[in-house]
């Protein structure tokens, strides 16, 4: 049996998608990881994760729309362990704006594994 998971602020386990996130506050969302950066070693530990929409995935790549994207950073690691560009995530934690761009530090997540017939 698969642990409870809490409720998010709205009551409903359902993800909010990337593209409808608040501005404040705690969200269960997920996506696929876009980019990571890895700080030099000179400066303190941090990985960086750009997640976008489940649907960015298979987005035109000749649309000019812009993707809506949020950034995952784990503090004092200079990495984490299955998380890589393509790999899909579910996460959850608070979010606030840092840079333009909606910031969760530090975020509960699961990989989310494909079906095996798919390749």
């Amino acid at each position: 049996m698969a642990p409870k998971r809490a409720a998010t602020p709205s009551g409903t386990d359902t993800p909010v998608p990337v593209s409808a996130m608040p501005a404040r506050g705690r969200v269960y969302s997920g996506g696929y990881v876009q980019s990571i950066t890895v700080v030099p070693a000179t400066e303190p530990p941090r990985f960086t994760a750009m997640v976008e929409d489940p649907g960015a995935a298979y987005r035109d790549p000749l649309s000019r729309k812009p993707v809506a994207r949020v950034r995952l950073v784990w503090v004092g690691q200079r990495r984490v362990p299955g998380v890589e560009a393509g790999t899909r995530l579910a996460f959850e934690g608070m979010v606030s704006t840092v840079d333009s761009y909606p910031t969760i530090y530090n975020p509960r997540y699961e990989i989310i594994g494909r079906p095996e017939d798919e390749s």
